[in-house]
């Protein structure tokens, strides 16, 4: 804070005021810019609330954080958007967690959970046709997948299908999974469903290879339809293996920018003060690559509670230009379009 402002002074300034005027030029005017859609957000059903215990005793860690097993609501959410004046949310079903392959031997109720978390999750974009657009779950290697997505396929609440790889177990170096992944792919395209996929896997050396595996076997069989990377190809933060993969995205780009241009990754959790400058500046590098266009403002709420203040002081912290920004903050997928009056064009 400048010297000259007085206490009485410091005061009166709103809270935004206050965070732009500590940040550099660049970053204030990134923060100006507002964010209309967050692509990436979770609210847990009551029955994925009773149900996480069981999950998060499978975990290697024999638990969860506090802010993923903390009762939210609906209203909470809103709430939260409205705080940091975010218009429109895909809100995405946390279903995927009853069917994880963490769980040995395999609860006998995770289809269940997992079909009534997606009903929760649609129910939501319901009740908030002007706010909210769903994401359903599926584990692509369970038997439930294919049905799944069929009971949803003509629901106009529905923007597509949420698949997270790490809680499948899935290995892009297995060919049945890959077959497996690539039969949802179409029955998500043969609906017209936008696919939302948490690519890492659990592989300890994850990176290109598996980047290039998805983009020469599984994302032809999209067929057009959208696709959207969660948390830039990684699993949140920035690590070598997020760069590694991401990097082979961008070689794609270079290659085949049209069999490429439905393709969009998601920032949630992956921009925070902790990520070393070197690996900054190696994801802005990534961005400029690709295209700021094709990167899509998430925060992977609840884990971003305060949303304002994830999208005011956390978000600018990478080192883009005011004019990526602009494009970045701006961004509004297609699949979102009927959730908003703006979207990537």
């Amino acid at each position: 804070m400048p010297k000259f402002l007085t206490n009485a002074a410091q005061r009166l300034l709103p809270l935004a005021s206050l965070l732009l005027v500590a940040m550099p030029a660049q970053a204030r005017e990134a923060a100006r810019v507002p964010v209309t859609t967050d692509h990436h957000m979770h609210v847990h059903s009551p029955a994925m609330l009773e149900f996480l215990p069981i999950f998060c005793a499978a975990l290697p860690t024999g638990k969860c954080e506090g802010e993923f097993t903390a009762p939210r609501t609906i209203d909470e959410l809103i709430a939260a958007m409205n705080h940091a004046g975010i218009e429109h949310g895909l809100l995405v079903s946390s279903g995927y967690l009853a069917e994880s392959a963490f769980i040995k031997p395999a609860p006998a109720n995770g289809p269940a959970v997992l079909r009534g978390s997606n009903d929760f999750t649609v129910d939501a974009a319901r009740a908030h046709p002007s706010r909210l657009k769903a994401l359903i779950a599926i584990n692509p290697l369970t038997p439930t997948a294919l049905p799944e997505i069929e009971r949803w396929r003509a629901d106009r609440n529905v923007a597509g299908i949420k698949l997270h790889l790490t809680n499948s177990g899935f290995d892009f170096r297995r060919s049945e999974d890959v077959a497996k992944l690539v039969a949802v792919f179409r029955a998500a395209a043969r609906n017209r469903m936008a696919i939302l996929v948490h690519m890492r896997t659990i592989a300890p050396d994850y990176g290109r290879q598996d980047a290039e595996i998805f983009i020469r076997d599984v994302l032809p069989a999209a067929q057009g339809a959208y696709v959207q990377i969660a948390h830039a190809a990684g699993w949140g933060g920035i690590s070598e293996h997020t760069i590694s993969a991401l990097g082979a995205f961008a070689d794609a780009f270079d290659r085949r920018p049209r069999a490429m241009r439905n393709v969009y990754f998601d920032l949630a959790a992956v921009i925070d003060k902790s990520n070393p400058a070197d690996r900054q500046q190696a994801l802005a590098a990534l961005i400029r690559r690709i295209g700021a266009r094709h990167f899509l403002p998430a925060s992977d709420y609840p884990f971003a509670l305060d949303l304002r203040d994830y999208y005011e002081r956390v978000y600018p912290t990478l080192p883009l230009s005011e004019r990526e920004w602009r494009i970045l903050r701006g961004n509004v997928a297609p699949y979102a379009r009927s959730a908003s009056r703006r979207a990537i064009r």
